[in-house]
């Protein structure tokens, strides 16, 4: 099979290469998707799951690229509850081989089905951005109705999803980003836009969550913003100022196939639009992680095929 690979951690991007892999083997409770479309983090190259497994142990070449949507191909033993030939979608273990490739091996406990309604492109733009929006704003922010929420990056794959999960939440919110975001955050349903290069972002008044997915000065500058009991979230990095009287989290996105369910299903009733950007082919991945413009939306890989299944991978 095909797939794009990872030897070299000095290499970034240009370490990418496109590289016949033999077929994934299936473990226990494990499955092998035939992988439709997948999405990527660029940052991820810097990730030690990508080059080592659970116990330490290099494990190049590796295959990045975590989120996927795809057609169940084989069951390894014991696995119960999916069906060859079903649809499904998830996010791969980080220390893992992952889904950049025509065929990847999946924990069954990390993929969701896939209703037939929903385009694979569409289901590969979900986990990652969904699972990471979900849980700043509700399972670490505490987010209700009525309260107040700032969210960086508003326009990108996590913040998009965030400002329309806190809209639907009752909540108001205040989204942040670069003027060319202005009318996509407003249209997703924020209240207010801040141009961080040009509007001053303590006009914001203080607010009960803050969401960062940005990082550095924006970070630092996102303590003063809350208010009294509120919390500070982020996915960029340990926070190194806090709010005077509220918390502070740093936290890493965690598979959850049942939270996978309601954001779907948000899809199909129209309540959810997932940002995609690029489409590309699996041969365009290396172009496609190499940092360049800033990009609308989230990149997603089409990689399904046309090739028969090897022999003997069922």
């Amino acid at each position: 099979m095909q797939a794009i690979t990872v030897r070299d951690p000095d290499a970034g991007a240009d370490g990418l290469a496109l590289t016949d892999l033999p077929y994934p083997h299936a473990a226990e409770n494990d499955v092998v998707v035939r992988v439709h479309a997948a999405g990527f983090t660029r940052g991820e190259l810097t990730w030690p799951g990508t080059w080592t497994d659970r116990a330490g142990r290099d494990r190049t070449p590796s295959v990045p690229g975590h989120e996927l949507s795809g057609v169940v191909e084989e069951l390894g033993y014991g696995t119960t509850g999916l069906t060859v030939g079903q649809r499904v979608f998830g996010l791969a273990d980080w220390s893992r081989n992952g889904a950049l490739a025509e065929y990847t091996a999946v924990e069954a406990r990390n993929l969701t089905p896939l209703p037939a309604d929903v385009d694979h492109v569409v289901a590969a733009a979900l986990p990652i951005s969904g699972l990471t929006a979900w849980q700043g704003l509700f399972d670490h922010g505490r987010l209700t109705a009525g309260q107040t929420v700032v969210i960086h990056g508003a326009a990108g794959s996590v913040g998009s999803i965030a400002v329309q999960l806190a809209r639907e939440a009752g909540a108001r919110v205040i989204a942040t980003g670069r003027s060319a975001d202005r009318d996509t955050a407003l249209g997703l349903g924020a209240d207010v836009f801040l141009d961080l290069q040009s509007d001053r972002m303590e006009d914001a008044g203080e607010a009960d969550v803050v969401f960062d997915v940005i990082g550095g000065e924006i970070l630092d500058r996102s303590a003063a913003l809350v208010r009294a009991g509120g919390t500070l979230v982020t996915v960029a990095a340990p926070p190194t100022v806090r709010p005077e009287n509220g918390r502070a989290v740093f936290f890493v996105v965690e598979s959850d196939r049942v939270r996978l369910t309601d954001l779907v299903r948000r899809v199909r009733d129209g309540r959810l639009r997932p940002t995609v950007g690029e489409v590309r082919p699996l041969a365009e991945t290396p172009a496609a992680f190499a940092p360049g413009r800033g990009r609308h939306g989230k990149t997603i890989i089409r990689v399904v095929s046309d090739r028969p299944a090897p022999a003997g991978a069922r």
